[in-house]
């Protein structure tokens, strides 16, 4: 009996000295004198001094220390109400770790002009951790939008002591960092998230933007490949591919009229857009873009499918800023300008052959294959970075629509369906439950290919038919890019934020 009851006690002993050694989880940090001085040359010579705040880990359940903190970096004459400029490095759905502000990108300028500017790293679809022997993918969907969520919620929990004001947050990034800018302005405060940031260890606490830049955001997965071939499937490349991927783009063609028809889209005068003119509404602002750019001296040849116009407008000279009257008959573009005199400048672009220009766009670079995006298996095609986007925490590359799936013999689950729908802005805004941004400032160059241009089109009416303000172009002979035409971006930032 007494070996027994010595038993018992050192059991006890055993368990409370295990459970003593177990980690627990540290709280968030931030200490105010932590920061390092440090300096950043702009192009123009201009000498920008700073404090950098590193490695502050934006949640305690830390899974992946390689991604899951921040930087933030605090100019000189930065106050509590001074507005936080937030830029992802995102790219391919790829980890991103977070840096240091640079000089030539949106960061530095960001810097330059006096805001506080946050760098946040984020796991993403090849990011890994060692676990005994397994290998485990730490950032398939929504691990990416979790860590930039819980990046915002740090910076809310510690606005009182962290300079920068946590109501006017600007996020910004390119391409698959576009599409996480979107979804951290079109998901705030949803509650879908809540159990996940919980889980993770991030702050209570809101986590909705006053403003989100957008550049070419790679977006609306679900919906990506019907766009892609309703947009590009009659183009000469396409005619040209075999009798079996011409079926495949056949068949996601004919699924997006009826899409685009489910989304309700309303155009500026409050007509519908929908299938039967949504080509032309493309036309339009492809005209505008070229317009704009020809005002401003680029030389736009007609063999991409434009119609030109000299004939001069009726009208007064220009005077303290008259405008000028349209021609009869003008269908798109912007009118001439007119010096005193009544002299005209330019010409009017009245009409675009979208084909031809289509046909253009994919001459500068060739289309992706036959899907753009879920291929995984489907007709042999290799997956995509998107398909392991999806996948599992072992790796795997998965379908993610239900037609791509269909194709392979599979079907896809409860877990992923809802995935998908959170990595998707199209489903948050006007859902009644998130916080969705005020201001957008969207741009998708006007011969991207990398996905289709009703993508950034459906995003931005969108929200336009929600109230937003809006600020969106597909700037003219632009490829894949981002933070580009920084003068106009940061005139834009200054007005928001007055």
């Amino acid at each position: 009996m007494k070996k027994l009851i010595i038993a018992a006690i050192g059991m006890m002993l055993a368990t409370n000295l295990n459970a003593a050694k177990k980690p627990t989880a540290n709280a968030l940090q931030f200490d105010p004198n932590s920061g390092v001085k440090a300096s950043l040359t702009m192009p123009d010579g201009k000498v920008v001094n700073y404090t950098a705040y590193t490695k502050l880990y934006f949640v305690t359940n830390i899974e992946d220390p390689t991604y899951q903190y921040m930087n933030i970096f605090v100019p000189e004459g930065a106050t509590q109400q001074t507005p936080i400029f937030l830029r992802t490095y995102v790219g391919g759905y790829l980890p991103s770790q977070a840096g240091d502000p640079q000089a030539e990108d949106a960061s530095g300028r960001a810097l330059s002009e006096g805001y506080v500017l946050v760098i946040p790293g984020s796991r993403g679809r090849t990011s890994t951790v060692q676990k005994g022997k397994k290998t485990i993918y730490t950032g398939r969907a929504p691990k990416a939008l979790l860590d930039l969520k819980a990046a915002i919620r740090y910076l809310r929990h510690f606005d009182s002591v962290i300079p920068g004001d946590a109501e006017k947050i600007i996020t910004d990034g390119t391409s698959a960092g576009g599409a996480m800018s979107s979804l951290m302005g079109a998901t705030g405060n949803n509650p879908a998230y809540k159990p996940l940031l919980k889980a993770m260890g991030a702050a209570d606490e809101r986590d909705d933007v006053f403003a989100s830049v957008c550049y070419c955001p790679i977006t609306d997965l679900d919906h990506a490949d019907m766009a892609y071939e309703w947009l590009y499937g009659n183009t000469d490349s396409r005619k040209s591919l075999s009798e079996s991927k011409r079926a495949l783009t056949a068949e996601l063609a004919a699924q997006f009229p009826a899409y685009i028809n489910s989304l309700g889209l309303k155009k500026a005068d409050g007509t519908s857009l929908n299938a039967n003119n949504y080509l032309d509404y493309i036309k339009q602002i492809i005209i505008r873009s070229a317009q704009e750019a020809k005002d401003a001296g680029a030389d736009i040849a007609d063999s991409l499918g434009f119609t030109f116009s000299s004939e001069a407008a009726i009208q007064a000279p220009i005077n303290g800023g008259v405008g000028s009257a349209r021609p009869a008959g003008m269908t798109g573009g912007m009118p001439p300008m007119m010096r005193g005199g009544g002299k005209q400048v330019g010409e009017y672009i009245t009409d675009l052959d979208l084909d031809k220009y289509l046909n253009y766009v994919v001459s500068t670079q060739p289309l992706k294959g036959v899907p753009a995006f879920d291929s995984y298996k489907v007709d042999g095609a290799a997956a995509s970075g998107e398909n392991g986007e999806f996948g599992n925490d072992q790796g795997s590359d998965v379908n993610f629509t239900a037609w791509a799936a269909a194709k392979t013999g599979s079907t896809l689950s409860e877990e992923l369906k809802e995935n998908v729908r959170l990595l998707n802005p199209m489903y948050f805004i006007g859902d009644g439950m998130s916080s969705v941004a005020p201001h957008w400032y969207i741009r998708h160059g006007a011969r991207d290919r990398d996905t289709a241009f009703p993508i950034a089109i459906n995003l931005a009416t969108k929200l336009e038919n929600a109230g937003k303000d809006v600020n969106f172009k597909l700037p003219w002979n632009r490829p894949h890019s981002g933070d580009y035409a920084l003068n106009e971006l940061f005139s834009w930032i200054a007005e928001i934020v007055k």
